[in-house]
């Protein structure tokens, strides 16, 4: 029994240290993004819907 708490405080403290080490990468700048809003004039523009044929209910009738 003894073995769990020690394989539990050990994880907790692995944990503790990824945690750590994730907020000091997120602090420093690790997950920017500066590479995408250089190139994003590059990239197509979202597609425009074709716009749909008037119906007879739409038509202007003389």
């Amino acid at each position: 029994m003894s073995v769990i708490y020690i394989l539990l405080s050990i994880s907790i403290i692995v944990a503790i240290g990824f945690f750590i080490a994730f907020i000091y990468a997120v602090k420093k700048g690790q997950f920017d993004d500066s590479y995408t809003p250089s190139v994003r004039m590059l990239f197509e523009d979202e597609l425009i819907k074709e716009q749909s044929k008037p119906s007879l209910k739409t038509k202007k009738t003389n």
